[in-house]
């Protein structure tokens, strides 16, 4: 399945053999402090910045039944957020990995994040489309 948007992972991931967990971290777009002056002038017209992991979540994809269900949660705990990144755990056994099960993974991805490595994961912009950032 091509994930295109936020729904077509919610329901690959329903698709699965085994439950699965979503792993979600929300980045905002930050300023670097040795920014140039050009640099700083494209931020302030909303483009460039650096992306820096604000908040992370897991769910299992029956907790989410769309984008718009998941933009409204983040914008209670994230309204900044710019880039969601996503990622899953699959369960065994029929069982669905449990939230304490993910919070090593969630902090492994916002480690990868902070260091530019996130080829491994998905990204999402604000509207819920598939982007590939690099």
């Amino acid at each position: 399945m091509n994930i295109t948007h936020f729904d077509t992972l919610l329901q690959a991931a329903q698709q699965q053999p085994q439950p699965q967990r979503l792993l979600f971290v929300l980045a905002q777009s930050e300023l670097p402090d040795d920014a140039t002056a050009e640099q700083k002038a494209a931020f302030e017209a909303g483009h460039g910045g650096a992306l820096v992991p604000a908040a992370c979540v897991d769910r299992l994809p029956t907790e989410l039944p769309s984008f718009a269900a998941f933009e409204v949660e983040a914008q209670s705990f994230c309204p900044d957020w710019v880039i969601v990144f996503a990622a899953s755990l699959s369960g065994r056994n029929g069982q669905a990995p449990s939230s304490e099960s993910a919070q090593t993974p969630l902090e492994q991805m916002v480690a990868a994040i902070k260091a530019g490595q996130i080829a491994n994961f998905l990204a999402f912009d604000r509207q819920g489309d598939a982007i590939r950032l690099g």
